[in-house]
């Protein structure tokens, strides 16, 4: 197999647990292979439009998903469930760009990347499953967020849009809102959610300085100025204003200064 058809192998795949665990398998291939030197190919395939989804959660639009308080037991399983779906999306976001825009020549360095990330996020999904059985329940035992993938079919036909929008504007926003996260389980003694939520947020520092340097590398390709081609495409793909407070520091870790965020605070 190439790496693009693993890549639809994944997105084809329904159930989260099985998805993830292909996600996890194809990345120990990809890099035993690297490290043997007899990289996989990354060849050509199509990818859905929309990747395979099991039955349950129900997709519900944003504004019909219920809003629970965290400072409940039952709150804090939805902001779990909710974390859940989230980074199934980001298996599937991960695995997508790859053979969606495998026609675009990119140094081995992108794909190791990306696989990294996607694997990582694989790891993410199965903490949150796990900590919401450890409390109870499950992914799927509540309705979920239908916009999710809307960025990925925005950007279906724009690489540089996808990287700005997907790492550089949705995955900052995690490095944004989980150290509160993380204050709301530590209170209420939630250990391994805690732990959980910790392990995330130190990796996708990661994601979104791979979304940062590629993005980047594209500007430098095109002769394009990264802050001014960033705004644009942010403006083009993204529905309103970015919302403060920011994680700078984290942030600026991860190669986003200030001057690339703060203006689009304001809408035009």
């Amino acid at each position: 197999m190439t790496l693009c058809d693993m890549a639809v192998d994944v997105l084809t795949t329904a159930d989260g647990r099985e998805k993830t665990a292909k996600s996890r398998d194809y990345a120990a291939q990809w890099f035993a292979a690297r490290d043997a030197g007899a990289p996989i190919e990354i060849g050509q395939a199509t990818p859905p439009l929309r990747p395979s989804r099991p039955v349950a959660p129900e997709l519900l639009d944003p504004r019909d998903v219920p809003k629970r308080k965290p400072g409940s037991p039952q709150g804090r399983i939805a902001l779990l469930h909710a974390v859940a779906h989230i980074e199934l999306n980001a298996v599937d976001l991960h695995w997508d760009i790859i053979p969606r825009f495998a026609h675009i020549r990119m140094p081995m360095g992108f794909y190791d990347d990306w696989v990294k990330a996607a694997d990582e996020e694989s790891k993410h999904f199965n903490l949150m499953c796990d900590c919401l059985e450890e409390m109870g329940s499950f992914y799927g035992a509540l309705p979920a967020h239908a916009g999710m993938w809307r960025a990925a079919e925005d950007t279906v036909d724009d690489f540089m849009g996808r990287l700005a929008v997907v790492p550089m504007v949705l995955e900052a926003r995690g490095l944004d809102v989980t150290p509160g996260m993380i204050e709301i389980f530590r209170k209420a003694d939630a250990t391994s959610a805690v732990a959980a939520l910790e392990t995330i947020y130190g990796e996708e520092v990661g994601h979104v300085a791979y979304g940062s340097k590629w993005f980047h590398f594209l500007c430098g390709r095109h002769e394009e100025d990264p802050k001014d081609a960033f705004h644009t495409l942010v403006r083009r793909y993204f529905k309103g204003a970015l919302k403060p407070p920011f994680n700078e520091e984290k942030r600026a870790e991860a190669g986003l200064p200030p001057d690339f965020y703060w203006p689009l605070t304001e809408t035009l």
